[in-house]
């Protein structure tokens, strides 16, 4: 029994330990070098959500590129 609690409290500390070095490298990277975003609605047709439907685009918002002024005519641009 008592070696059962030692095993759970490791498992506990292990978890926690890879808690806490994981949440701030996710939260860098979505941060700092690209994150998925949802395209809705007819603003972006017909390059995304093409045909009208209801149905929303995913899309992967690259940080890194325009860090490095790398926008090219042609690129979709997101604003917040």
């Amino acid at each position: 029994m008592a070696q059962a609690q030692g095993l759970g409290k490791r498992y506990i500390k292990a978890f926690f330990k890879g808690f806490f070095v994981a949440v701030p490298v996710t939260v860098t990277f979505l941060d700092r070098v690209a994150c998925v975003a949802r395209v809705e609605g007819a603003s972006m047709q017909p390059s995304l959500n093409p045909g009208g439907r209801q149905a929303s685009d995913v899309v992967l918002l690259n940080h890194w590129s325009i860090r490095n002024y790398d926008v090219q005519r042609g690129d979709i641009v997101s604003l917040v």
